[in-house]
């Protein structure tokens, strides 16, 4: 008994001690091992009699049990230490603040869709977006595309491989499909900026295969040319943060609009800068026009009842135009040193009333 009781003494002790699993381990083996301690008094039993197994047995095998649970116990309070020093070499403190260079810069293509969003949600226009791959009837016929129409053809429009039996789809070459859903989709009045990305075949130092454009599109009652140019002039003047613009609308043609018109503006140019208000010379800056009564029609609207104005712009171009970048091809480098050169700190959100840019 004394023997059991001297054993457990030192055994406790020892795990005790244990500072780390690989000392517990070893007097774990010490004790419970083949040729532990204790195991070695489990073995007696099978030469002892059987009232002195009766009486020994449970004693030993309580002894095994203690320091085994003993051992246990202490596994785990040295795996929750070890773990505890491991997260804490892990931590990083997210108070400490970042280093200059590693500040993020907005992409110029985001700011100037933040502008246009904030000038038009000025005017009571709502975002609408829809989805990149298109099928011909959103992206072409709703639009009053005829057949044949050269948009319609591999040199200037991206076609998807077609399954047997299935809808031609397209990536979208405007964002007018956008238009088209929503005047499906909702009654007029409506007013909408249709923001996005659209894809053309294309590819030069002022055209990209992917780019991106806004439209907008009015639709109410009694709406007429007049609404469009009071619309896109204050645009242009708030765009561009100018107190006049002057501006003309040249007759074109749109197979959705009707009469269609591009809006050109004076500017100057002094050396490598643009100044748009005023000068001696025109610049187109976007399409639009009246929308065309088949269009309308196309989507459920009475064009005897509801008329509407929509416009389309390059956003690409517009920041090329507001901060003097004169290759759109950089705009999809994924350079981080053109982005910090041209980039827009991410807090500051444009409104119209505290400033754009």
């Amino acid at each position: 008994m004394s023997d059991i009781q001297t054993i457990e003494s030192e055994a406790l002790k020892a795990i005790d001690g244990a500072s780390d699993l690989q000392s517990l381990d070893a007097v774990r083996v010490a004790e419970l091992g083949k040729k532990g301690r204790v195991s070695g008094l489990m073995k007696t039993l099978g030469k002892m009699s059987p009232k002195e197994r009766q009486e020994m047995g449970p004693k030993l095998n309580a002894l095994k049990n203690r320091v085994a649970d003993a051992v246990e116990a202490r596994k785990t309070t040295l795996e929750d230490a070890a773990l505890e020093a491991q997260l804490a070499t892990e931590t990083l403190d997210m108070t400490l603040p970042p280093k200059p260079e590693h500040v993020g810069a907005l992409h110029p293509v985001t700011q100037v869709f933040e502008e246009v969003a904030a000038i038009f949600g000025d005017m009571g226009f709502a975002v609408a977006e829809g989805p990149d791959i298109e099928d011909d009837w959103h992206n072409f016929t709703a639009l009053n595309f005829p057949e044949g129409h050269p948009a319609r053809e591999t040199h200037d429009t991206f076609f998807m491989e077609t399954p047997e039996g299935g809808d031609p789809k397209v990536l979208r070459t405007h964002t007018s499909p956008v238009q088209i859903r929503t005047m499906t989709s909702q009654k007029p009045p409506i007013r909408i900026l249709a923001p996005g990305r659209v894809y053309r075949n294309d590819w030069d130092a002022t055209h990209t295969p992917m780019f991106h454009q806004v439209e907008g599109l009015v639709i109410e009652k009694g709406i007429h040319m007049g609404h469009l140019k009071g619309c896109l002039v204050d645009f242009v003047k708030a765009f561009f943060e100018v107190d006049d613009v002057e501006a003309r609308f040249r007759p074109h043609f749109f197979p959705f609009t009707e009469p269609s018109a591009e809006m050109d503006v004076k500017y100057t140019k002094k050396g490598e800068t643009i100044e748009i208000g005023a000068g001696d010379r025109w610049m187109e800056i976007l399409g639009s026009g009246m929308v065309h009564p088949n269009v309308l029609r196309n989507c459920g609207i009475d064009p005897d009842e509801y008329q509407g104005f929509a416009f389309g712009m390059g956003i690409d171009r517009l920041a090329m135009l507001k901060y003097g970048m004169p290759d759109l091809r950089p705009y999809f480098e994924a350079d981080p040193a053109w982005t910090r050169h041209y980039g827009f700190k991410p807090w500051l959100t444009p409104s119209v009333s505290g400033g754009l840019s």
